[in-house]
């Protein structure tokens, strides 16, 4: 029982990430990795839409007429990242600025659908919240570690705060401003893919 939760909660990780082997949810990566902070609170966002929407669809699946179960899966990611939206708001007003539509793009996330479909709709309410969790931190984990190098070479800070010494700039080190737009993300998007592939050959052959 142990190993099937956990098979379900890290196979995201390496083996099935959602955004470097199956390629999805990559707009979103793109667009809030800028900073390292924005990009940890829209991995948690969609960590916990997408938990709790396999614990919901998981558990009245059944009941779901097989016509509706696409509006019926959007009526319920819908309300989660409405009320993920208006926790921001409240709670973390500057990050949610930051975001900006990106939050409530959620909704239209493939990882989301995908797991909706794929799992949500075809094992138990547990089973679907751990497999939703997983996904959600594989997701995640991309999100992470493209804002920490787009903000640290991008404009030299992590969380908005210098790290990089004043001694190097005065000894001429510039930052790369190539970072912060969307082309580099998506270039270091490919080169997490070829570190991974690298690492984990199995890979090759998705």
């Amino acid at each position: 029982m142990a190993s099937r939760y956990l098979k379900l909660l890290t196979k995201p990780l390496n083996d099935e990430n959602p955004i470097t082997v199956q390629v999805l949810g990559i707009c979103s990566a793109l667009a809030v990795t800028v900073q390292l902070k924005p990009a940890i609170v829209m991995a948690l966002s969609v960590t916990i839409v997408t938990g709790f929407s396999n614990l919901i669809i998981a558990s009245i699946r059944n009941t779901i007429p097989p016509r509706i179960r696409i509006i019926v899966q959007l009526v319920v990611i819908a309300t989660l990242v409405i009320l993920v939206d208006q926790v921001l708001k409240a709670y973390m007003y500057d990050v949610s600025k930051k975001l900006s539509v990106f939050v409530g793009l959620i909704i239209t996330n493939c990882i989301l659908m995908g797991r909706l479909e794929a799992f949500a709709m075809a094992n138990k309410p547990w089973d679907s919240f751990i497999d939703g969790i997983g996904n959600g931190i594989g997701y995640g984990m991309i999100l992470i570690i493209l804002g920490f190098f787009r903000e640290l070479l991008g404009s030299g800070t992590l969380f908005g705060y210098r790290v990089i010494p004043e001694s190097l700039y005065a000894a001429g080190y510039i930052n790369n401003g190539l970072m912060i737009l969307p082309p580099m993300a998506l270039i270091t998007v490919g080169v997490i893919i070829w570190i991974q592939r690298s690492i984990n050959r199995k890979l090759i052959e998705k």
